[in-house]
């Protein structure tokens, strides 16, 4: 079995000092790549090695070498060591990797043993996406003007999609999180939408409008991480190994040609926090010229 075969190369590393006590093991997307296995397949493989000892979850720093004084036990378990054990999988490795018996695996307690805290997977990703919004709040005093402090939601929300980039993959914006930690951030930007003054139901449609422009471009934060762990090429290298398919694209496109030759010959980066400060203004823009604002 091919998990049996990656924990056996890691044991041996081990063994040999090449992983250190302290030291990081290898994510699980990374040896997926690595080996040219499914995600689930690396899991099982650092699922053993926990079972066994040799490794343990380093809040933070994902999966680490496990020192003699912390094999053979574990501290007591709780809901909250669940939950920020599942965030810290997600945040290294995907929703896709995170699963009630991986969590146990890091934990080093049994497979069902989380099920006395957290009835499954779902609960517990609503557990997490509560947790990782209450991560920041707001001033007591909020900043004067309605584009202020939309700008302040707008960046704060975004600061933690980059924390968490799984937040962006949960559900549609149709069907909303029931997430008291969320309704902090959806009561902020509504009172400063408010201030536009118009009806119920343009405020809900502003708003919805607002939060699915964050999560739109956040969206793409773990995307990216697919796209590296998959291809194991960097976003330039990438491009450079499409640069003839994408010249094959354009042709006969005479805009579409001359934006990517410019773009070529001057030297352009896509940059993810530049673009959302970019579309962001935009989006205020267009907010301030509907309803004749110039400013906050």
């Amino acid at each position: 079995m091919k998990y049996v075969v990656i924990a056996e190369e890691l044991r041996g590393r081990i063994a040999r000092g090449e992983l250190p006590p302290g030291a990081r093991v290898p994510s699980t997307r990374r040896l997926a790549a690595d080996h040219g296995v499914a995600m689930a397949t690396a899991a099982k493989a650092l699922a053993l090695l926990n079972q066994e000892g040799l490794v343990r979850a380093e809040p933070r720093s994902g999966t680490v070498v496990a020192g003699r004084e912390h094999r053979g036990g574990h501290q007591g378990l709780t809901r909250d060591r669940i939950v920020r054990t599942a965030i810290d999988i997600a945040d290294a490795e995907g929703l896709g990797a995170l699963s009630m018996r991986g969590v146990a695996a890091r934990l080093g307690v049994a497979a069902m043993a989380p099920y006395r805290y957290v009835r499954g997977k779902d609960e517990l990703v609503l557990l997490m996406a509560d947790t990782a919004y209450g991560e920041r709040g707001y001033p007591e005093i909020p900043p004067a003007g309605w584009r202020e402090r939309l700008t302040l939601a707008g960046r704060t929300l975004w600061s933690l999609h980059r924390r968490h980039p799984w937040l962006a993959q949960l559900t549609p914006i149709t069907r909303p999180l029931p997430l008291r930690n969320l309704a902090t951030h959806a009561e902020w930007a509504l009172s400063a939408l408010a201030e536009l003054d118009d009806d119920a139901a343009t405020l809900c449609d502003l708003h919805v409008l607002f939060f699915s422009y964050v999560q739109g471009i956040a969206i793409h934060l773990e995307r990216e991480q697919h796209a590296l762990a998959a291809s194991g090429l960097s976003e330039e290298q990438w491009i450079d190994h499409q640069a003839p398919a994408m010249a094959a694209m354009v042709s006969g496109h005479p805009i579409f040609t001359r934006m990517m030759t410019e773009l070529s010959t001057n030297g352009y980066d896509l940059v993810l926090d530049d673009l959302f400060e970019s579309g962001l203004r935009a989006l205020l823009d267009g907010l301030a010229l509907r309803y004749g604002v110039v400013s906050g």
